[in-house]
């Protein structure tokens, strides 16, 4: 359970061209003491029935390190103190790779803090310079490091389509990413909100979103380049909020169930990867069918498709849309969807019977 603790953009002086961070500090008081721990508290009551076996709280909004030392320093005191209780179990916070250096750090191991996120974005310098980021990549690759070597949990933060993305450069930044080693990953599209710089860029010419097939194909990519032993992928997509919504976004890339509908299409593409090479077995060596065409492998035939339960949601698809997929394209085939607990996270497997 995450017990997230929102610290507008205090801390962040920059402003990159997708962020509307001000508008929303503007519309967000700042928590004091007491109110965090009235959050903590609140999210804690609902746990006295059954606690979940991490209990983390998070410090998300702007970059945690660049707010005042002391400030710092008075959080984290308060979530140290329900870590030494026994109360949570993990200390998280998020910031920028340029606010990271030995006095922060010095800092954040004296007050237990495990995770911390650094808003990287991509791991190509043209886009980190057109999307006014402030830091370079030397900044990254220094701070990941020295993170690591206080023996804290690396998190990386990558967005999707940003001005002078592509495909082979988000990919790119993937592998960059995975080399690294962190311990959780966040991978967000980028969607165009109002009163940003990339709304201005978009209005004029000057930014082309993604498309959402787009976008779709390419998280998908950089997805399975992380998806490895070692990384959690702890967000796909950006959480609805009210100031961010399908209605907000002014490039068409948002979308409430985009981690579902990536991990749909990699169980789809994995499912008929296996589908196809089944069908071009036969296991029936009297088959009437393959000893006139040995070429026909598609007549009616059982299979089962596999997923363990976590998965098996986008096993299924959004809205039922694998099912609807192989029921249309392969309609000589009789597919059941089946439950199966050895089977590892977005691991499938399709068995003929």
């Amino acid at each position: 359970m995450i017990i997230p603790i929102f610290i507008p953009h205090l801390g962040c002086p920059n402003d990159c061209v997708f962020c509307n961070q001000r508008r929303i500090t503007a519309r967000e008081e700042v928590p004091d003491v007491p109110r965090v721990k009235d959050t903590i508290d609140t999210w804690l009551s609902s746990t006295e029935t059954y606690r979940p076996d991490v209990v983390e709280v998070a410090f998300y909004g702007g970059s945690f390190t660049g707010i005042p030392f002391e400030d710092q320093h008075r959080y984290l005191s308060v979530a140290k103190e329900y870590k030494e209780a026994g109360k949570i179990d993990r200390i998280h916070l998020s910031t920028r790779p340029d606010y990271i250096d030995d006095k922060i750090l010095d800092l954040l191991c004296n007050m237990s803090v495990d995770v911390v996120e650094l808003g990287v974005q991509s791991f190509s310098p043209d886009v980190l310079t057109l999307s006014n980021r402030g830091h370079d990549i030397d900044s990254v690759y220094r701070a990941c490091s020295m993170i690591k070597e206080r023996n804290m949990d690396l998190g990386i933060q990558l967005m999707v389509g940003l001005p002078g993305d592509d495909f082979q450069r988000s990919l790119m930044s993937a592998e960059k990413a995975r080399e690294l080693e962190p311990s959780v990953v966040r991978l967000y599209p980028t969607v165009v909100l109002e009163n940003t710089e990339l709304a201005l860029m978009l209005e004029d010419g000057r930014f082309k979103p993604f498309s959402m097939s787009q976008m779709l194909y390419t998280t998908k990519e950089m997805y399975k380049i992380l998806d490895v032993p070692g990384i959690s992928i702890i967000r796909v997509g950006l959480k609805s909020t009210d100031l961010i919504n399908a209605a907000a976004d002014l490039s068409g890339n948002f979308h409430p169930a985009f981690r579902q509908l990536v991990e749909g299409e990699i169980a789809k593409e994995s499912l008929e990867k296996q589908l196809i090479e089944a069908m071009a077995k036969c296991e029936d060596a009297g088959c009437d069918t393959c000893k006139t065409d040995k070429t026909d492998r598609s007549h009616k035939r059982n299979f089962y498709f596999m997923s363990n339960e976590k998965f098996f949601p986008a096993m299924i698809g959004h809205k039922a849309c694998n099912k609807k997929y192989f029921s249309e394209k392969y309609p000589d085939s009789r597919i059941a969807y089946r439950k199966d607990g050895n089977l590892e996270n977005n691991r499938y497997r399709v068995v003929e019977y």
